[in-house]
């Protein structure tokens, strides 16, 4: 009696490879949701556009969800895309490149530094009072108006 082919193990890697399973790929870019990410998008080798932004979401398994790239917000549907490449870069931060046929958007990591804000970090709105007076107005007390 011939025993039944045991099924082949999950991939695994080491801080790089190329993955093409939708839950792996939303499961790799997960630590930059709500972070400030640099996006380079390549047609072929032609740099077509860059900037910094805002990681606002990232799905799977929903196709009326466009994938888009701006500095106010980044959206990423996984289904977008073929495959995912990753890399870790000798800081220990990973680049990602979104793969589609001749196409791809290479994502990097943007840390803050102490005491610094990222471009497009959420921040409150900040006022410049540099350039006014305060005055107080102080209204006398009932015993004082009199005397």
């Amino acid at each position: 009696m011939e025993e039944p082919a045991a099924s082949l193990p999950a991939k695994f890697f080491v801080n790089r490879g190329i993955v093409t399973s939708r839950t792996d790929m939303q499961n790799l870019l997960r630590p930059l949701l709500k972070q400030t990410v640099g996006y380079r998008y390549f047609r072929g080798r032609e740099l077509v556009a860059s900037g910094t932004g805002w990681v606002e979401r990232i799905v799977a398994d929903k196709p009326d969800v466009s994938t888009y790239f701006t500095p106010l917000a980044i959206c990423i549907n996984v289904d977008s895309f073929e495959h995912l490449e990753f890399e870790t870069r000798p800081d220990q931060l990973l680049v990602y490149a979104l793969v589609q046929g001749d196409e791809r958007v290479v994502l990097e990591f943007v840390p803050s530094e102490p005491g610094t804000r990222a471009p497009v970090e959420p921040r409150q709105l900040e006022f410049d009072t540099s350039g006014f007076v305060q005055m107080e107005l102080l209204r006398l007390e009932p015993d004082e108006e009199g005397a």
